[in-house]
């Protein structure tokens, strides 16, 4: 396979010009307007931030996108799915209540919010994946399969499981629905805590194969019938069903690998990366610590193995942040994000995808001025 082109442009700006002109500039060298945008339905898959966090990527860069999108005839949606754990973006409600609060709304980005799999994370569509070695078929939010056009907005930082949230991590696993985020996560089945259960019964109207029944005012799940769907998890207002976390984190970026060929099959792609603000941790939680290294720039390419890659070598050649985890880590020998968090192994998932013809390793990077 012949080397993917990344494109590039850093942070520096002068007079007449300014960050937003060149992530414009930035994704019209990288050929964004060889897609056919005209009346298509374009979902910008971004990641809204969980409350308290402060390290998400600002409702401006969405702002560029959609309006680069919508000048070229598109109708554009930012888009995100529901998560699997207890936090501000949970159901739908939650979900565009924790959005609008960190300034994403139609009068900042321009265009609407769509919750790819419904109010309580269990509208999705079921996807094949072709040549998928533990997942045959990916559970995906509706509102991003229906989507004529697929865009990737991802801010770039590090990661607790998969060693740095990229652009596959943003796709894979931020378009499963609730089942499908706990089908990558987890080879077992939710469980419930008996201290939380009131008794409701709410989950048992829910669950298609009578595995839950309640006595004594408290549900229990027969993993027996149980088949992990996870909805459940999401009707419960008590937050008493809990997901298992026990999959192996190779065996978890695998699956998002495969989980982002579902998702990107089949329609065009652009993927854009920024990274800035890059915090050792995901931006699901409710709080981002001190970034590991400087910021480094805006990224975008065709190919999202590639554009991760090439994100991933920028952030290594950028020195460590000294009042930072990566600062105190013992880091010489490893890259900056097994520094941070030696169990994860990051190049699994972009080994996986290159060998689920998603990309390539291989990129050459050009310069946007």
């Amino acid at each position: 396979m012949e080397r993917a082109k990344v494109y590039f442009t850093d942070f520096r700006t002068g007079t007449g010009t300014n960050i937003q002109k060149k992530l414009e500039r930035l994704m019209l060298k990288a050929g964004i307007e060889t897609i056919d945008f005209d009346r298509k339905y374009a979902a910008i898959k971004i990641h809204f931030g969980e409350p308290g966090n402060l390290a998400y990527l600002r409702p401006n860069y969405a702002r560029t996108v959609v309006d680069v999108v919508k000048s070229m005839g598109g109708n554009p949606y930012l888009t995100d799915c529901n998560t699997l754990y207890v936090g501000g973006r949970k159901n739908a409600l939650d979900h565009l209540d924790s959005a609008y609060v960190n300034g994403f709304s139609p009068f900042s980005t321009g265009c609407h919010i769509l919750i790819g799999d419904g109010l309580k994370g269990t509208d999705d569509i079921e996807v094949p994946v072709e040549g998928g070695e533990y997942v045959k078929s990916a559970k995906i939010g509706r509102a991003i399969m229906d989507a004529d056009v697929f865009i990737s907005l991802t801010h770039f930082k590090g990661h607790e499981g998969t060693g740095f949230g990229g652009t596959l991590k943003n796709i894979g696993m931020g378009c499963g629905s609730r089942a499908g985020k706990m089908e990558m996560h987890s080879a077992g089945k939710p469980h419930v805590s008996q201290k939380r259960c009131i008794g409701c019964k709410l989950c048992t109207k829910v669950c298609a194969h009578d595995a839950i029944t309640v006595e004594d005012k408290k549900a229990s799940i027969d993993h027996s019938k149980c088949v992990g769907c996870g909805r459940c998890i999401g009707v419960c207002h008590q937050d008493a069903i809990l997901p298992a976390s026990d999959e192996s984190l190779d065996i978890l970026n695998r699956k998002i690998a495969e989980y982002s060929k579902a998702v990107l099959d089949g329609r065009p792609c652009f993927h854009i990366s920024i990274v800035a603000d890059v915090s050792p941790y995901c931006d699901c939680h409710p709080e981002n610590d001190a970034a590991i290294v400087p910021d480094v720039g805006m990224f975008a390419s065709f190919d999202p193995v590639a554009l991760d890659k090439a994100c991933a070598d920028a952030v290594n050649a950028q020195p460590a942040i000294q009042n930072s985890v990566l600062g105190e880590a013992d880091h010489e020998g490893h890259d900056h994000f097994s520094a941070v968090f030696p169990v994860t192994n990051w190049k699994v998932c972009l080994g996986h995808a290159e060998k689920l013809g998603l990309g390539t390793m291989e990129y050459e990077l050009v310069t946007v001025k």
